[in-house]
């Protein structure tokens, strides 16, 4: 399994805010404990931080990178025996920024946060790790005895959102086309096609004309322990000659293109049209929004990036393409710390033979095969490891 899903699958975002003119922080001590299973590693802080963590293979290694930082503790002292930790080092790195590097023996599973001051306590970067354990060994079943369409290992989670929804339409075309009503019946077609196939299960968001808020959507996922979130679009463009499928992922800073810029821009806005109560600063600030994307999203938007690449070529033998490359943006929608998302613009109902076309059936259902082929090309690629195709995979490597 790749080391993303491995080790940052489950990459926790902070749940405040920290300010852009962060001064100079120091990390003066470590600390480390188990707690059942889990390993804790604790760096106390003299000021909030903003962070990065990745992980390596070959050998196996954990990078945190703390921005505008440095080390004035000692890792010596910390008891290392008998954890999946063989080592810790750090020095500098960037234009004052510091690198601590945690040398493994193990893939692990990271969960990591930040922890304002209280109790007595500072300032903490809190890093929980998980040992990553290989999935368990399948009962080996004879080919005369059927299975009876049980397997061992679970079904793959995807969530389709269809994006709109209820009062709010979508871009609607010349002639009255609304996006709301082409991306529920291209997301209908792709979550029928999910469920004929073994090993997928899907969720939609929503399967009639309502609204849903932009952050329950993300929580709809998180709800449904999701493995991927596909958001579907039919947008409009500033150009009425804009055309094409694109396909866009969150950015850890800013958009790639203008059109990207718009896109999220025009995206986010809708979630106005919801309940007051569930918008809060980072829905509405830019430069807050900023800092929760560049503090932990780095491994799930590398996996979403991957995921973005494999659905654009699946696209193109379908449709004609905006960009040949996924784009990103800080679209609200892709805003779930641990779940790789992407966002399809299937075409620009504001472009006269996008309309046509996405208006008919018939393309509807290529949009929607297109989308499932990407899908499932990801995923035999990237299968989580507890996973039925991960399973059927070591069944069919293990017969050849």
């Amino acid at each position: 399994m790749h080391r993303r899903h491995l080790l940052n699958l489950i990459l926790a975002s902070a749940a405040f805010a920290l300010p852009f003119s962060v001064s100079a922080a120091q990390v003066r001590n470590a600390r480390l404990w188990r707690s059942g299973e889990k390993l804790r590693l604790v760096f106390d802080l003299s000021a909030p931080v903003r962070y990065k963590t990745f992980a390596l293979s070959a050998p196996e290694r954990l990078i945190i990178d703390l921005s505008g930082a440095s080390v004035t503790g000692d890792f010596s002292q910390l008891a290392l025996g008998n954890t999946v930790i063989r080592s810790i080092r750090s020095g500098h790195f960037g234009q004052g920024d510091t690198r601590i590097v945690l040398d493994l023996s193990s893939p692990v599973l990271l969960n990591s946060f930040l922890l304002a001051p209280q109790d007595g306590q500072g300032h903490r970067l809190v890093l929980d790790l998980l040992s990553a354990k290989p999935a368990p060994t399948a009962p080996m079943v004879p080919r005369e005895t059927p299975a009876k369409g049980v397997h061992p290992q679970r079904d793959i989670i995807v969530v389709v959102d269809p994006g709109h929804g209820g009062k709010d339409p979508g871009a609607v075309g010349a002639k009255g086309e609304r996006e709301k009503d082409v991306v529920l019946s291209i997301a209908q077609l792709l979550a029928k096609r999910l469920k004929k196939t073994r090993g997928f299960d899907v969720k939609l968001v929503r399967n009639d004309d309502f609204f849903v808020p932009l952050r329950k959507r993300v929580e709809i996922a998180r709800q449904h322990k999701a493995d991927l979130f596909i958001s579907v679009h039919a947008d409009a463009a500033p150009r009425l000659t804009a055309s094409g499928a694109s396909v866009y992922c969150l950015s850890e800073g800013g958009a790639t293109s203008a059109t990207a810029r718009f896109m999220a821009q025009r995206e986010n806005g809708a979630d106005l049209l919801g309940a007051t109560r569930l918008l809060n600063l980072k829905d509405k600030d830019p430069m807050l929004a900023g800092v929760i994307v560049d503090m932990s999203m780095n491994a799930t938007i590398a996996a979403s990036l991957q995921l973005g690449s494999t659905v654009l070529a699946s696209l193109a033998g379908i449709t004609t393409l905006h960009q040949k490359r996924v784009e990103q943006a800080g679209f609200a929608v892709l805003k779930s710390p641990d779940v790789p998302s992407i966002l399809v613009e299937t075409g620009f109902i504001s472009n006269a033979r996008d309309s046509q076309r996405l208006v008919t059936a018939r393309h509807q259902q290529a949009v929607a095969e297109g989308l499932f082929d990407g899908l499932q090309r990801y995923f035999q690629k990237n299968p989580p490891v507890d996973s039925y195709i991960a399973w059927q995979q070591a069944q069919h490597s293990s017969r050849v």
